[in-house]
């Protein structure tokens, strides 16, 4: 079980009912006068009934699929799904530097979300969406130069966190690339990287609710970071909203769709603790 037996939001949220139950009981005593034989039996009977709410409690949290966050004066919803069904305005999908739109297993693997993309929405058109991409004003300000030496691949390098409106798709430029064609990030480049893109969101949300993955799961490798978790980019990711101080305005809303099959390495619980108080 990811949520201990006696967490500490566990034993908060239970006080919280032990406290109802308690007014409730002193309410009833106080009225009602109880033979004493049957005193015992109604004591146990309540101690039993508290057990099995404390075990319910602890069992929702283990198995519960989203969990609802107040971030500053916006609401950040973190659920398992698949962000290609999710209901939202716009969906964010993660592209490398150079925006690289060749789905053939040495720049982009065609199990990515990266490569599921271009293959859903442009095969055999990918000409468009490298059209899309080369003719928009604001990528072409983000351009922070060319790899001349780069044998495959498109050339010119982006600002990473730099988006790209493409229909109702947020494409992002995530992570940088080194010469084998393989994804990686430092620790302080991902987290500027976050803030950028929420400054890009904030450029273009426009009061509308966004879906992104988990930011730089599975497929990016943190220097010095080998062994960093999902709950951990998880949390990086909401904590990173948080300083932002960008606004989501309801009913529009930032939702965070963690992969179903992920689901035992994430502990939604834990992430109320990044709660604005």
């Amino acid at each position: 079980m990811k949520v201990l037996l006696f967490d500490k939001r566990i034993l908060h949220k239970f006080y919280v009912v032990l406290s109802v139950v308690s007014v409730i009981t002193s309410i009833v005593f106080l009225f009602v006068d109880i033979d004493r034989k049957y005193q015992t039996p109604i004591g146990l009977a309540l101690l039993l009934f508290l057990i099995v709410i404390y075990i319910g409690i602890w069992i929702h949290s283990n198995f519960r699929k989203t969990i609802r966050l107040k971030i500053n004066t916006s609401e950040v919803e973190v659920k398992f799904g698949d962000i290609f069904l999710e209901q939202a305005d716009l969906k964010v999908i993660a592209f490398n530097e150079y925006f690289d739109t060749l789905v053939d297993d040495k720049i982009i693997a065609r199990n990515s979300l990266n490569g599921v993309f271009v293959n859903k929405f442009f095969e055999n058109r990918i000409d468009e969406l490298d059209g899309i991409i080369s003719s928009d004003n604001h990528l072409i300000e983000a351009s922070i130069g060319e790899n001349v030496l780069r044998p495959y691949g498109k050339k010119k390098k982006y600002k990473l966190g730099t988006i790209c409106v493409v229909s109702d798709y947020l494409i992002t430029a995530f992570t940088h690339f080194d010469e084998n064609n393989k994804a990686y990030l430092e620790m302080n480049g991902y987290i500027n990287c976050l803030l950028n893109f929420w400054n890009e969101v904030d450029r273009v949300y426009a009061g509308r609710t966004v879906a992104l993955p988990v930011l730089g799961s599975g497929i990016t490798r943190f220097k010095g970071y080998e062994n960093i978790s999902d709950q951990e980019l998880l949390e990086l990711i909401i904590w990173t909203f948080k300083v932002s101080r960008i606004k989501f305005t309801h009913p529009s809303k930032v939702k965070i769709v963690v992969y179903k099959n992920k689901r035992d390495r994430i502990n939604l619980l834990e992430l109320k603790d990044l709660e604005t108080r």
